[in-house]
């Protein structure tokens, strides 16, 4: 199967200048410099997405570590400083009698 696929992509340079005559032939020499333009245009658009959607996709991954991250930092917070669960009133206020 894959040598088929090979022997199809193995063109010289006698098949290429048929199928460009061919091509000449069909759509005329007016017509293929816009077809290549539009061509180009629709190639550059499908870049652009693709590297828009790579960007997002890398933008998701930095916000998900950094999210975990923060997520760390305050964990560790909390097992270094434990909140007070001691006695309201602080040695260092005086107290009154009645």
């Amino acid at each position: 199967m894959y040598n088929s696929i090979f022997l199809f992509l193995n063109m010289g340079t006698p098949e290429i200048m048929i199928i460009m005559f061919a091509v000449l032939l069909l759509f005329g020499g007016k017509k293929i410099p816009e077809l290549a333009r539009g061509l180009g245009k629709g190639i550059r658009e499908f870049k652009d997405a693709s590297e828009g959607v790579k960007r997002e996709i890398h933008n998701s991954i930095n916000n998900v570590t950094d999210n975990m991250d923060v997520e760390t930092s305050v964990k560790s917070a909390e097992v270094s400083n434990p909140p007070y669960s001691g006695d309201v009133s602080s040695p260092e206020s005086p107290k009154t009698e009645h």
